[in-house]
């Protein structure tokens, strides 16, 4: 929000005098219910920043070296839509490691209810990691993600999201939903495009860790989509957001882009691969003989060549015959 949309008396707000960032505080839920609360405690601060400051951070930089460009288009303060391409599970990591803010996501919240030292694993890593659990069971996955957003926004957060949706499978930049359009206009708050590049090298789809290189985490100008206030049902204005985000994440990676939805393409991949096994297993069958082939008759038994043989009288067994 802009100074001059502030209400009047806000003024002292904006006073040097040192006062509380509201993106720091805990986006957190009810694992049971999967209910998001941006209003409660501060124990998962604590936890994010031991691991951003204390636990991993110093060492994915040590190792990985990652270039971070652009850090300056990212508001210092309030909230901020943070739109990325999607290439590795890396990119949870690397995009809020370059920034001295916490960077919220949402995930399955299957993720914080797991038992045993798996589900342990997985709680301290996505809840440190900035993640937000969403019940997926009680509606569309898609408006628990966008009631999550607005909470994290309202409370002056950032909030990241990946407008394809899922990870590219080959590398490309793939069509995005308009979940971040709507969400960016029920906001009302800049969108910052975000190209990550590389991420896939390290941790590409299926594998944890394959190489170590220097991942690039390029951040472009902030848009502003105030132009479209309260056409958030409109299904063209939607697309044409959606669209200048993609556009914009697209200058910033230098992808190749598809018009297609990545689950889609992935699945059009998947078939692809299937038939291109059967060919090849189809093309390595044995084959009939030449004879076979021509003549359409298949190639006589034994006990076929015997009796054709005793037709001319040449058979062994005829010489030990009885009288």
């Amino acid at each position: 929000m802009s100074d001059d949309d502030q209400a009047p008396g806000a003024e002292a707000d904006r006073q040097p005098a040192p006062k509380p960032d509201r993106s720091e505080r805990l986006i957190a839920l009810d694992p049971q219910s999967g209910t998001v609360d941006a209003d409660v405690g501060s124990s998962g601060r604590g936890l994010y920043w031991l691991l951003r400051k204390v636990v991993l951070g110093p060492t994915l930089r040590r190792l990985f070296r990652p270039v971070e460009e652009g850090v300056e288009n990212v508001p210092v303060s309030g909230p901020a839509i943070l739109a990325a391409n999607h290439l590795s599970f890396a990119d949870w990591i690397f995009l809020p490691l370059a920034l001295n803010r916490r960077v919220t996501f949402v995930a399955k919240s299957d993720y914080f209810t797991g038992s045993g030292i798996k589900g342990a694993a997985q709680r301290s890593f996505f809840a440190g990691t900035g993640q937000v659990p969403i019940d997926r069971t009680g509606g569309k996955a898609s408006d628990g993600a966008l009631r999550a957003g607005l909470r994290i926004l309202n409370s002056g957060g950032l909030f990241g999201i990946f407008p394809e949706g899922t990870r590219s499978h080959d590398g490309r930049l793939y069509k995005g939903r308009t979940g971040v359009a709507r969400l960016a206009l029920r906001s009302g708050v800049p969108v910052v495009p975000v190209a990550l590049v590389g991420t896939d090298q390290i941790a590409p789809p299926g594998k944890i860790l394959r190489k170590i290189t220097s991942p690039t985490v390029r951040f472009g100008e902030p848009l502003d989509f105030s132009r479209y206030a309260g056409r958030e049902s409109d299904r063209m204005v939607l697309r044409a957001i959606t669209d200048e985000i993609m556009y914009a994440i697209l200058e910033l990676s230098g992808q190749t882009y598809v018009d297609d939805y990545a689950p889609t393409a992935k699945e059009k991949a998947r078939q692809e691969q299937l038939r291109a096994a059967r060919d090849w297993i189809e093309a390595r069958r044995p084959k009939k003989s030449e004879d076979a082939v021509d003549t359409g008759e298949a190639d006589p038994t034994p006990d076929e060549l015997n009796t054709s043989d005793g037709a001319e009288g040449d058979r062994p067994e005829d010489d030990q015959q009885a009288p």
